[in-house]
């Protein structure tokens, strides 16, 4: 396992809060690359070089850039054999298959509802009512994590892919309502939030994007030092 840092390209309070929330849990070192989205710098050459696909994360490796988030998260995990049972260790699969419902459907579902004009164009009304059909398939998904989800007492890949989301769902779109959605209806996942802003990990990751003092059980719009989170 080399020991040269991985350079994490970045937005604040973006998907590669996730990753920056596993580098911190790992204490391995890594740099950090501001992609700038007010100025929509993750469309520029440099970073499509990156990720074809013009989107944040991107974790620059000794083996290459890797991008999708559930993607850096394995294979993390697998290098420094910390966050996740091994390939061979029980467990493995029980992980994988809630690691990839949590790429695959929540995190999908998430970016219907914050990009509706990218599903539903841009009729007002099309895409209030798409945002309305979502809100109820994003509460379905959190039901069956709630029910599912185990108390750890050290947390996984798992635990840091969901927090930063259910901190999205209470702050993003930023001009709509969220009582909608109240994170102590799902009691697991309101638990595991509670614990996890006691780590270290996560307050390394609100100085570095000001996050604020809870941003998983009473978030805060974020204050970053450098960047711009939308």
């Amino acid at each position: 396992m080399t020991s040269e840092p991985y350079t994490l390209h970045y937005a604040p309070d973006n998907a590669s809060l996730v990753i920056r929330l596993a580098l911190e849990e790992l204490d391995v070192p890594y740099r950090t690359h501001l992609v700038d989205r007010s100025i929509k710098a993750q469309r520029a050459p440099e970073h499509l070089a990156l990720h074809p696909g013009g989107l944040i994360p991107v974790l620059e490796t000794p083996q290459g850039p890797i991008f999708e988030t559930g993607a850096i998260l394995l294979w993390l995990a697998d290098q420094h054999g910390r966050l996740a049972p091994g390939p061979t260790a029980t467990g493995r699969a029980d992980m994988l298959k809630w690691l990839f419902y949590l790429s695959n459907t929540l995190h999908a579902t998430l970016r219907v509802f914050f990009y509706p004009s990218a599903y539903a164009g841009s009729d007002l009304q099309d895409q209030r009512r798409l945002q309305d059909r979502t809100r109820s398939h994003i509460l379905r998904h959190l039901a069956v994590l709630d029910t599912h989800w185990p108390a750890r007492e050290t947390p996984s890949i798992l635990d840091l892919y969901l927090a930063p989301m259910l901190r999205w769902l209470q702050l993003y779109p930023r001009d709509s309502n969220h009582d909608w959605f109240d994170l102590s209806a799902f009691p697991a996942l309101h638990r595991m939030t509670t614990t996890l802003e006691l780590r270290a990990s996560v307050q390394a990751a609100q100085a570095a994007e000001g996050l604020g003092p809870t941003p998983f059980t009473a978030p805060q719009a974020p204050h970053p030092p450098e960047g711009s989170a939308l």
